[in-house]
């Protein structure tokens, strides 16, 4: 039997930023406490030295992720995901049993963990002009005020935003943009794919 998922098409090696979206299962907000955030924040950032991938922009959100980045010099942005979510959800995951235990709380039979922490897949769209770039920078710093959160950016500190319009190192370093040639590739003037 032929199944109707659509087959999910990565491309890499091609020198491309990657931006990135994943979610918390079922969209809870797993990320819903600072302390959380800046946990991930901190996984990321071990994350980013081990693979060495530029981090070039992101938006932390109580239910999902947005990040824009490089490909990485050791593995692949599948790879970096897999481990990125999984160190992300082992530490929360311990956190938030050991918050469990004390309060009384059983874990479930046998002792296991609640559920799955994060959405199976993430979603990966090739970003490889300018326009494009700043597209999805504005669309993750404006999130948190889409979603009510705050009123304006500036008050979000788990983005990029601050980088960006006030130069200002905000909690984790956002890498600097240096010129990528597309390996292989003739560099594309629209990134529109319906030609």
């Amino acid at each position: 039997m032929e199944s109707n998922r659509n087959p999910l098409v990565r491309l890499y090696g091609r020198n491309d930023l990657h931006f990135v979206t994943f979610s918390c299962h079922r969209r809870r907000p797993s990320l819903g406490t600072a302390r959380a955030r800046n946990r991930f924040l901190k996984i990321l950032d071990e994350i980013r030295e081990r693979h060495a991938f530029e981090l070039v922009g992101y938006v932390v959100m109580p239910e999902h992720v947005h990040l824009l980045v490089g490909e990485p010099l050791r593995g692949n942005p599948s790879k970096v995901m897999q481990v990125l979510k999984q160190r992300v959800s082992q530490s929360l995951h311990k956190r938030r049993d050991g918050a469990a235990e004390q309060m009384g709380h059983s874990l479930g039979e046998k002792g296991e963990r609640s559920g799955a922490f994060w959405q199976r897949r993430f979603y990966d769209f090739n970003v490889w002009s300018e326009k494009k770039l700043n597209e999805k920078l504005n669309y993750m710093h404006r999130n948190p005020v889409d979603r009510k959160l705050v009123s304006h950016p500036k008050d979000w500190p788990w983005s990029s935003w601050s980088f960006y319009e006030k130069g200002e190192v905000g909690l984790i370093r956002i890498d600097v943009l240096k010129p990528r040639p597309r390996e292989g590739l003739e560099q594309k003037q629209s990134q529109n794919p319906h030609p």
